[in-house]
């Protein structure tokens, strides 16, 4: 059962509560930390030489090399989730959230009428937790989807996670195909019969009827800053400190900068985060729902257009400076939901984002706790559930500071037939599972 002990789940709020870094004159200082809390780390030098070479780099440069770096970034070589690592998400703390997660895909595979296969594609899949609570429900639906012919496809950069997965998702006793050249570079079954296979990007994996997961998924992607100043908009770049060889700081561009041309022209904040990868992503999944039908299911920290500078650290569950000791704390910007809407340039509709707390509640998450509770007469269990139900609805933990944002085809919210004649009835599509009014966007 993936929930977890009390001190475990205890720690969630302190892991990524917003946090604002203070901006200091003309240079944006990161804290004067002392030398000795400023260790030199094989990244940090590798930042300092790639800057001498070429100059300040963009803040979204530096989240590409310091979580995704081949030979020495944080994401790539080790496993940073659960109690021992930087920090834990909503799968670890309680199984129920998968659970729901997995009834909703069915439900949705349910309105749109039953397809005869789909495929389940989860973006960055952490340790494969969320994924095996979802397939513990379908097996236990398995007599609503006999007929139907799933496959799982997941797309992960990390080889140290991909192991993992694989060690929590695959039958062992079934070898994985292996194949690092291919864009496919690992292939099993998993424990309930069902073929997985791994992809480095989302472009690989067939564009067939498809239901994405991406949980956690697009806060880690890199982001440019910028700031509004009596001269217009300049970016936020990372330059070597001059007073300390190799200590990092905040600077502004001097002139404009290419990626200003992401910036709303009425933008009325005076700081904002933009993240050209996350908009590249949802122009693929909008495309592809809107060819092959089925749809995305996005969970994370943000907001809808209306936070500023949100670009922070996490390490051993406390939070860190984005600048010290680069290469050994994750990176994270909260998601700006009204970028994601306005990037699947009106080829899907979009839901949310709405609050977990409202989303779970209307999952029917309080109904599967109950049965969770009577089925359990272990009282360390049964507190273990309570806390990790609270982790997930209480409005000063999880509960309104998670959002879900789906996107969906444009059909689904207005009927298969929506170009009728006056004469017929026009047909009352099934609302969405775990949001409230449909919003048509």
């Amino acid at each position: 059962m993936s929930v977890l002990a009390a001190a475990g789940a205890g720690r969630l709020y302190a892991v990524r509560a917003v946090f604002t870094c203070l901006w200091r004159g003309k240079y944006f200082s990161s804290g004067n930390e002392p030398a000795e809390n400023n260790p030199v780390t094989p990244m940090l030098r590798h930042l300092t030489y790639k800057i001498k070479s070429t100059g300040p780099i963009t803040v979204a440069e530096y989240m590409k090399e310091v979580l995704t770096n081949p030979a020495k970034g944080y994401y790539v070589n080790r496993d940073m989730l659960g109690e021992k690592g930087d920090f834990i998400t909503s799968p670890e703390i309680s199984q129920i959230f998968g659970e729901l997660l997995g009834i909703w895909f069915i439900s949705e595979w349910i309105a749109t009428g039953k397809n005869a296969a789909f495929q389940l594609v989860e973006l960055g899949p952490g340790r494969g937790t969320l994924l095996g609570d979802i397939l513990r429900v379908f097996s236990q639906l398995a007599s609503v989807l006999k007929n139907c012919d799933i496959s799982i496809h997941l797309v992960e950069v990390s080889q140290k996670l991909s192991e993992i997965q694989a060690l929590t998702l695959t039958e062992e006793k079934v070898l994985l195909e292996r194949n690092a050249g291919s864009p496919v570079y690992m292939k099993g079954v998993t424990k309930s019969g069902i073929p997985i296979s791994w992809y480095r990007d989302l472009q690989d994996v067939p564009k067939e009827y498809s239901f994405y997961l991406a949980h956690e998924f697009f806060d880690v992607l890199p982001v440019h800053k910028f700031q509004k100043t009596p001269h217009g908009w300049r970016e936020v770049l990372i330059d070597i400190d001059p007073q300390v060889s190799d200590k990092l700081r905040f600077v502004l561009a001097p002139c404009a900068t290419p990626a200003e041309a992401f910036i709303q022209c009425d933008e009325t904040r005076d700081h904002v985060e933009v993240c050209p990868d996350a908009g590249v992503i949802i122009q693929e999944l909008s495309q592809r729902i809107s060819v092959t039908g089925g749809a995305a299911l996005i969970a994370d920290y943000g907001h809808d257009g209306t936070k500023t500078d949100t670009f922070r650290g996490f390490c051993g569950h406390r939070l860190h400076d984005v600048l010290i000791a680069p290469g050994t704390a994750d990176l994270t910007a909260d998601v700006d939901f009204s970028y994601l809407r306005r990037m699947s340039q009106g080829k899907v509709a979009s839901l949310g984002p709405i609050k977990q707390q409202t989303f779970l509640r209307n999952m029917g998450i309080d109904v599967r706790l109950k049965v969770l509770l009577d089925k359990s007469d272990e009282p360390s269990l049964r507190q273990q559930l309570l806390q990790g139900y609270d982790m997930l609805m209480n409005p000063t933990k999880m509960g309104e500071r998670f959002n879900f944002f789906a996107l969906i085809p444009h059909q689904r919210l207005h009927g298969r037939n929506h170009q009728m004649n006056a004469c017929q009835s026009k047909p009352s599509p099934s609302p969405v599972a775990g949001f409230g009014e449909l919003t048509w966007r």
